[in-house]
């Protein structure tokens, strides 16, 4: 399956494009499945001037419009795409990153979680709490597991196996462009080069998705995710809603 699970649209602070210019470059690049996973609290708050100033408690309804506006679009490209309706939830405790506590994001597709590992993330270190406070399936943004559960002294295979048994996926951030600075996650060629790492992944069940960021369509690399996705399909590893 050749999928992007994680993009911004201008719901998103850092993003600039309407979806449907998100959709048309990934179709130009050979996607066959695309997540929108635009930003909790750029969707949420929407003006940069609120989000800076003082403390939201609730987004009114922002999701469930934002929900309903990409609803609209996987409708108008049924055929041509399929489309996922995502979030990138970020669990910084400062200012308004953080997605209030009473908001349901159970309606999602799925939500990307970001920060674990942070000191200053509400998760504590805890993904699979925090996974099941968010009642849809969810998957590890953008971080080097590996990495994290050294860190902490944890078992890799343990905790593969336990992000298996809660449907938790890991997602392979292949971003390289102009937002991030043509950077690249350094995780990722390590895990494509790391036959161990491989086959913990491999023997855990656990399943792996490609996310490309992308913010700008003009930088999109539909190369590179065609290129990740064949390599996961090489090694034998799960792909998040490979069977839709």
């Amino acid at each position: 399956m050749i999928q992007d699970l994680h993009s911004h649209t201008y719901y998103s602070f850092c993003g600039r494009d309407e979806p449907t210019v998100v959709v048309d470059a990934a179709i130009a690049g050979g996607i066959a499945q695309l997540g929108f996973t635009d930003h909790n609290y750029g969707v949420g708050i929407a003006d940069i001037n609120t989000f800076n100033e003082g403390h939201i408690q609730s987004y009114g309804g922002a999701l469930k419009r934002y929900f309903d506006h990409i609803t609209a679009v996987k409708q108008l490209y049924k055929g041509r795409i399929e489309i996922l309706r995502g979030i990138e939830i970020c669990t910084l405790a400062l200012g308004n990153y953080a997605l209030p506590q009473n908001e349901d994001i159970s309606f999602f597709d799925y939500c990307i979680i970001e920060n674990l590992g942070d000191p200053r993330s509400v998760m504590a270190g805890d993904v699979f709490a925090f996974a099941k406070r968010c009642g849809c399936k969810a998957g590890i943004a953008h971080t080097d597991l590996f990495a994290f559960i050294e860190a902490n002294g944890l078992d890799a295979k343990d905790y593969f196996s336990q992000m298996a048994e809660q449907g938790i996926f890991w997602e392979m951030n292949v971003n390289c462009d102009s937002t991030h600075g043509y950077r690249e996650h350094t995780y990722v060629e390590h895990f494509f080069a790391d036959k161990r790492q491989q086959e913990i992944v491999l023997n855990a069940g656990v399943e792996v998705g490609i996310g490309f960021d992308g913010h700008k369509a003009e930088d999109y690399r539909g190369d590179r995710i065609t290129y990740y996705c064949r390599k996961l399909e090489q090694l034998g590893i799960k792909q998040p809603f490979a069977s839709k």
